[in-house]
């Protein structure tokens, strides 16, 4: 990026440009350059408060994973001010808003914002700052930013096992320490997302498949940590022998799962899947469930939570897999 003096004068499109291209510097002048009306914004929706600084990290966390998606970038201001808005309206439902706005530069619609990450420059660096956050403020980061299902702070509160209250500051903490944590990597050898992604689709669909062949138990004692724990909140609540039982169960009733979307670092993955009951009991199970993974230091998954990302509820005790 050029020096300040400079770059100041660069016009929004080519520092939108820039920004798309992985150009990091060119981003933090925008967000610097729109700083004010995008304040101005969530003040009139929020009023004075200390809700107004969470607003304006969440919505700085979003213009990192979606500039790519900005068509006009003569426009970006008024995109960065929708991101705004559109956060205070979240904030004030406790439910995620995506509502595409006509006077805002249209998001693409063949990349959602996590697809866009598996293509772009900045993907890497976004997750390995990630990785430096500590894993009370990563779940809830990654579930509100990139899960599909499990975005509102109610379901992460439910998924996690905290109250919401605990949610909000640990998400505000972590976009703090998200922020710094993208500064001290910039320069650092970032793993490839993408291959972790795929890597991690393969295994969850092999992982399916396995059930569906009654090979569960097999499975994870090939690939999952021997000691893992099925969690509820802090409490465990199963082990392996639980898991594969409960797993069984399931299928035996004709109940299938069908992956749609997968989020993985280097120690925690997200499947997120649609559950297929049985044509004789459409309601056996809840029509979809999420697989909260904590990974250990070889990538074997040594705790998992569920949450049916559509009741906002944890799994019961004999938890649908």
């Amino acid at each position: 990026m050029r020096d300040e003096p400079e770059a100041a004068h660069i016009d929004d499109t080519a520092l939108t440009r820039a920004a798309q291209a992985g150009e990091i510097a060119a981003l933090s002048l925008l967000l610097e350059r729109h700083r004010a009306g995008m304040r101005a914004v969530a003040l009139s929706v929020l009023g004075p408060g200390p809700d107004v600084e969470d607003v304006m990290q969440e919505a700085a966390v979003t213009a990192l994973r979606r500039v790519g998606e900005v068509r006009d970038p003569a426009a970006v201001g008024a995109w960065l001010r929708m991101i705004v808005r559109n956060a205070c309206r979240s904030l004030l439902r406790s439910v995620v808003d995506v509502v595409p706005v006509a006077d805002v530069p249209a998001a693409s619609a063949k990349a959602s914002p996590e697809q866009w990450l598996e293509q772009h420059a900045l993907r890497n660096w976004v997750w390995e700052a990630m990785e430096n956050l500590s894993p009370a403020l990563r779940l809830p980061l990654v579930l509100r930013h990139f899960s599909y299902g499990v975005t509102s702070y109610e379901q992460i509160a439910e998924a996690c096992g905290i109250p919401v209250g605990t949610v909000r500051s640990r998400i505000s903490q972590g976009r703090t320490k998200l922020a710094e944590a993208l500064t001290a990597t910039t320069d650092a050898a970032h793993g490839d997302v993408v291959r972790r992604v795929r890597a991690s689709e393969v295994e969850a669909n092999e992982t399916l498949a396995a059930a569906e062949r009654g090979d569960f138990g097999e499975l994870l004692t090939e690939r999952w940590s021997p000691d893992v724990l099925l969690m509820r909140g802090k409490e465990p609540v199963g082990d392996r022998s639980y898991l594969v039982r409960s797993m069984n169960r399931d299928i035996e009733a004709g109940v299938r799962q069908r992956l749609v979307h997968t989020v993985a670092g280097r120690s925690l993955a997200v499947w997120e899947t649609d559950i297929l009951n049985p044509a004789d009991n459409p309601d056996h199970c809840p029509p979809a469930v999420a697989w909260l993974m904590s990974l250990d230091a070889d990538g074997r998954v040594h705790q998992l939570r569920l949450s049916h990302p559509m009741t906002g509820q944890v799994a019961d005790p004999e938890p649908a897999m």
